[in-house]
C-alpha cells in the first residue's frame, strides 16, 4: 500500500488534529470565514453558519456561565475523540484554567460544554457531540434549542432533569 492510501485509512492522531487546528487558526484564508471551524478525526473542516440571533444567545449565556466565576466562552475549541469540535459556549472553573490557560484546542474538555441547535443541526449529530465533549471529559454538556425555548442537560449517568450549574436561563432566549 502506498502512503497516500495509507494516509486515507488512518484518522489523524490528537497531536496531527491539534497541530492541524492550530494552523487553520493562525491562517489568514480563514480569517473571515463566517460560522465556526471544526475539524472530523480525517482533517476535514466542518463548517456551520451562525444567525444572529443564535449568537445573541450565546452572548447572553456565557454572561450567565461567567457568574460562576471560573471562564466563560463563546466558540471554545475541544480535542475530542471524534475530531476537534468547538462548544458554542463553554464554562471553566479557575483550577481548569490553571492546568489548560488558553492553548488550542483544548486537549481535555471543560467542566461545560454548551451546544446551540440551528435548524439544520440533526439529533444524531447532537447526540454525538455530547458523547463526543463528554467523552473528552466535560462533566455537562448542554443542548440549547432556542426555536423552542428549552435546554437539555446530559452528563455521564445520560439526560438529567436539572443542571448542577446554577443557571437561569428564563432570559437567554429573549
Amino acid at each position: 500500500m502506498d502512503q497516500v492510501q495509507e494516509l486515507i485509512e488512518t484518522p489523524l492522531s490528537s497531536e496531527e488534529l491539534a497541530v492541524r487546528y492550530r494552523g487553520l487558526c493562525e491562517d489568514l484564508r480563514f480569517a473571515n470565514l463566517p460560522g465556526k471551524i471544526e475539524l472530523d478525526v480525517w482533517g476535514r473542516i466542518l463548517m456551520s453558519p451562525a444567525s444572529n440571533y443564535r449568537s445573541a444567545v450565546q452572548t447572553a449565556l456565557s454572561g450567565k456561565l461567567a457568574a460562576l466565576g471560573g471562564r466563560a466562552f463563546v466558540e471554545a475549541s475541544v480535542l475530542t475523540p471524534t475530531g476537534v469540535l468547538v462548544a458554542d459556549v463553554a464554562w471553566a472553573s479557575d483550577e481548569f484554567m490553571r492546568t489548560h490557560g488558553f492553548e488550542t484546542p483544548y486537549t481535555r474538555a471543560p467542566e461545560l460544554c454548551v451546544e446551540v441547535a440551528s435548524p439544520s443541526n440533526s439529533r444524531k449529530e447532537l447526540s454525538e457531540k455530547v458523547a463526543a465533549y463528554l467523552g473528552a471529559g466535560a462533566e455537562e454538556v448542554w443542548i440549547l434549542y432556542p426555536q423552542s425555548k428549552r435546554c437539555e442537560f446530559h452528563g455521564r449517568q445520560g439526560l438529567a432533569q436539572s443542571s448542577r450549574y446554577a443557571v437561569d436561563l428564563a432570559d437567554v432566549f429573549s
